[in-house]
């Protein structure tokens, strides 16, 4: 328990680092139980900062000091004090060369931070702040030096050898070691540092750059794995590529690698010229990957190789900053994914996660900015605000400039701030310079914290033929910021005839010119300022149904008086693929909480006209019309209430499942029919289109019953064409019950027991299904041998799945779910606390439910709080969750 509360680190007491370094020479004599780090570090007094008091002040936790010295010369142990996080020198000259010589021990590291053993491998991951377990350091971003690294180990063990940079040749050593030197000729901070050792298998390709170079491509698995990097590959060539085309970014090392590894904390890490990742988002085959693991797996490699500029050539000044790198970084991931596949498609899957995770984080007790302002263990504040908010915060500038002077001030920033550290305020001001446009309004989007509202109202004159709209934005009161300012935000609109064709948008001040209403049907943005506003479109003929925020152009909730019959016209006319999606979620709310409140209402014939046109609608992608069918999520539906009502939200769902199939259930079936393989498996738009539809599909007949159902669920699942379909028909098995789930799973596990990430799956259908007895399989899955504590994967799978992805069986009235939680986190906060601190997060929300319910999640989240000896991760967010309790 803490004793005393940690301390938090404060924004507003940033101060330029002491103490540069120049260059960086580590030797590391690599062994699992015990290796060993020699460090030089060229350093010298940053004339920027204030000066202190003569002392050197050096991170570091979990090292063993061997020795150290100062320009040759040995300290004794009166020269220099080191404490559990530290090593300080008394005294220190203005310009010298500092050396230490540190023992770790890679094996026992299970919290996967700094150097660590994966597997029969070892690796690294050293953001935010794992490097100070490698060596004393000044560990934070705004120290960037360049690296020789030597790398020295068993040759039979470890016979690939790998670091950032440019390799020399190996050396043999003799005795059955080997070394390889690495040179990295770019400064970079301390969380981009990687090493890999291990006995890999390669997979080597090449790209040619805009300008003629050449670059090696490598990608090291598992041998046993090899055959599963193909689309890896090609994602990294189409990656390059599209950033050379979109954004003017050519690579710029000769080599480029990528290291699968399987326990991993995060998705992937962009480490200069060396990105780790974990295995899930590289390895995949038709046969043991779906259509999302594919879809994954491209967006991520292209999220880590985005980063060669936006994180590596320019990077975070300080951790306050890590959206500069990752929500632009995101943003240019999602414009790639985009112009893979379906544009429209991949927003609607983008603002479906941000709702359901950003927008409840801006809403609970963790809510934040997208540049915080404090933290006490900075792992906890790689979450959906700076990530995703943090894309849209960018998304937002696109949209105001416009494509040609984003681009010139995104070339603007690449250029100005090219190998330095550097701030949100940096970027913005890039886009002001570019664009000559004031946006000091707009940088409120990086302070406040909260999910803006809009209410907007529509009034139609038919004298005047003109349409008024008003809009008036709040964003609600959070944690430390109970006042909000009005934002800048774009707002972008349409307006539609009775017919669905797009109305002029013109606005009442805009000048007379000749021809130019023609140029104005589709889509116009609104710049939204004050706290309350109004456009008048004129030139209209007749009363428009308005189609707003489109594209979903500001991550804001919109509130318009639409009626259900303007839902079910926008749901099937809207020429915005992304707005069709939200009318008809808007819709299926409706429908939803009205049931929640009163279960005997009858759903209206219209609805389900709506939903029959949406199914066979052959003028839309099938991707498009899977999206347009899918119900609002439990937890999304629950956002939506005062009180969350846990069983009456999953029993209208269900039902709403069960009239949707027994209503359409013949157009169902030849919907499904229609979407069978004709070919192999590719991953195309076409295919995951097509494989999405037919899920859909079988998902509502089998909620709507019947043999038939059933029948096809089996058939699909035992045709196993794709691991696409296979899931989707063990997950409906599972959920149904009865022999034919437990075949299936039996099944499953028979054929694909030697693939882990397969076997993930396995254990996540069965955290996630809605069964009453999900938990108590769940407690028996643990004892499972495929089942670890110690592999992030497969806590996430089962553990994770169960408490994030299950909200029924989780929030159960006994309270037996949040006990499950709470005792996982216990054990697993002396292991991982990263992963410990982010299962802890189910809870935190507890305010949100019924009395009942509130005094079980509170009495456990009160019990990790006493436990001993608590990591900072966990205490951050246990205690901020019961603060003014």
């Amino acid at each position: 328990m803490y004793r005393d509360a940690p301390h938090p680190i404060r924004l507003e007491d940033y101060r330029p680092p002491e103490f540069l370094i120049d260059r960086v020479d580590l030797r590391f004599d690599l062994d699992p139980d015990l290796t060993r780090v020699a460090a030089d570090l060229h350093m010298r007094r940053n004339p920027a900062a204030t000066r202190g008091d003569g002392s050197l002040t050096l991170h570091g936790e979990q090292l063993e000091l061997d020795r150290v010295s100062i320009d040759g010369y040995p300290l004794t142990p009166a020269e220099y004090r080191v404490d559990a996080e530290s090593l300080t020198l008394q005294r220190v000259p203005d310009r010298f060369l500092l050396q230490t010589w540190v023992h770790i021990h890679p094996a026992r590291n299970t919290a996967l931070e700094g150097l660590y053993q994966s597997g029969e491998m070892l690796c690294t991951q050293c953001e935010a702040e794992g490097f100070r377990r490698i060596t004393y350091f000044l560990d934070r971003p705004d120290v960037m030096a360049r690296y020789g690294v030597t790398l020295a180990a068993d040759r039979g063990r470890f016979p690939v050898l790998l670091s950032n940079g440019n390799p020399g040749e190996p050396r043999d050593l003799g005795d059955g070691r080997h070394e390889v030197h690495w040179e990295d000729p770019f400064p970079k901070p301390c969380y981009l540092f990687a090493l890999i050792a291990g006995d890999l298998g390669l997979v080597a390709d090449h790209f040619t750059t805009a300008s003629g170079r050449e670059v090696g491509l490598r990608i090291y698995v598992e041998p046993h794995n090899l055959d599963q990097c193909d689309h890896a590959m090609r994602s990294l060539k189409r990656a390059m590529r599209w950033d050379e085309e979109r954004f003017g970014r050519e690579y710029d090392l000769d080599l480029f690698m990528i290291v699968a590894v399987s326990h991993f904390n995060m998705g992937a890490m962009e480490n200069k010229g060396l990105n780790v990742f974990n295995d899930k988002y590289v390895l995949a085959r038709p046969d043991i990957a779906t259509d999302q693991d594919f879809a994954g797996i491209e967006g991520v490699i292209a999220h880590e190789y985005f980063h060669n500029w936006t994180g590596n050539r320019i990077t975070c000044r300080d951790w306050f900053q890590l959206s500069l790198k990752e929500g632009f970084t995101v943003y240019r991931d999602q414009e790639f994914s985009a112009a893979m596949g379906s544009s429209a498609v991949k927003r609607i899957h983008d603002v479906r996660g941000l709702r359901a995770h950003q927008f409840a984080e801006d809403a609970g007790p963790l809510a934040h900015p997208v540049r915080p302002t404090a933290y006490i263990e900075i792992n906890n504040f790689y979450t959906s605000t700076v990530y995703e908010k943090g894309a849209e915060v960018v998304r937002m500038q696109a949209n105001l400039l416009g494509p040609a002077l984003f681009r010139k001030a995104t070339d603007l920033y690449f250029t100005r701030y090219d190998g330095q550290a550097v701030t949100t305020d940096d970027f913005v001001t890039c886009m002001e310079v570019a664009s000559g446009r004031d946006l000091t309004q707009f940088r409120r989007w990086y302070e406040q914290a909260g999910t803006p509202e809009l209410w907007v109202q529509g009034d139609y004159d038919p004298a005047q033929g003109s349409y008024r709209l008003r809009v008036r934005q709040h964003t609600p009161a959070t944690p430390g910021q109970p006042q909000k300012g009005p934002l800048h935000l774009p707002l972008a609109v349409g307006l539609l005839d009775a017919g669905g064709q797009e109305l002029p948008l013109r606005l009442s001040d805009d000048p007379v010119v000749a021809g130019a209403d023609a140029a104005r049907v589709g889509t116009r943005v609104l710049e939204v300022r004050a706290a309350v506003e109004q456009f008048r479109f004129v030139g209209l003929p007749e009363r428009p149904v308005p189609s707003l925020l489109r594209g979903f152009s500001a991550p804001v909730k919109l509130r318009f008086d639409y009626s259900d019959q303007d839902l079910e016209f926008l749901m099937a006319r809207d020429t915005d693929g992304f707005a069709r999606w939200d009318a008809a979620q808007t819709l299926m709310q409706r429908v939803l909480l009205r049931t929640v409140a009163q279960p005997q209402i009858q759903v209206p014939g219209a609805f389900f006209a709506a939903c029959r046109l949406a199914l066979l609608d052959t003028e839309s992608a099938p991707a498009l019309r899977a999206e347009v069918l899918i119900l609002p999520g439990e937890s999304y539906l629950a956002d939506q209430m005062a009180v969350v009502d846990v069983d009456g939200i999953h029993a209208a769902r269900e039902h709403l499942r069960r009239r949707i199939g027994e209503e359409l259930g013949e157009d169902l079936r030849r919907v499904y029919a229609a979407q069978a393989e004709t070919g192999p498996y590719a991953f195309t738009p076409e295919g995951t289109g097509r494989r999405a539809l037919k899920g859909l599909a079988l998902g509502y007949l089998m909620a709507g019953g019947g043999q038939d159902a059933i029948t096809l669920c089996n058939d699909q699942f035992s045709a196993a064409h794709s691991m696409t379909d296979v899931m989707v028909a063990l997950r409906l098995l599972v959920d149904h019950g009865g022999p034919a789930g437990a075949a299936a799973l039996v099944e499953f596990y028979r054929r694909w027991s030697a693939v882990p990430l397969v076997i993930d799956k396995w254990f996540s259908i069965q955290a996630t299904s809605s069964r009453a007895d999900t938990l108590e399989q769940v407690v028996h899955l643990m004892d499972h041998p495929d089942f670890s504590l110690r592999n992030p994967n497969r806590v996430r799978s089962l553990i994770g799945a169960f408490c994030t992805a299950n909200p029924v069986r989780f929030h159960a009235a006994d309270g037996s779910g949040y006990r499950f939680l709470a005792e996982r986190v216990l054990e697993l906060d002396p292991l991982n606390p990263q992963i410990a601190s982010r299962l802890l997060k189910s809870l935190i929300r507890w305010r949100r439910f019924d009395p009942q319910r509130q005094g079980l999640m509170r009495a456990e989240l009160g019990r990790i709080l006493a436990a001993e000896a608590l990591s900072k991760d966990a205490y951050e967010v246990a205690s901020k969750a019961l603060e003014g309790t």
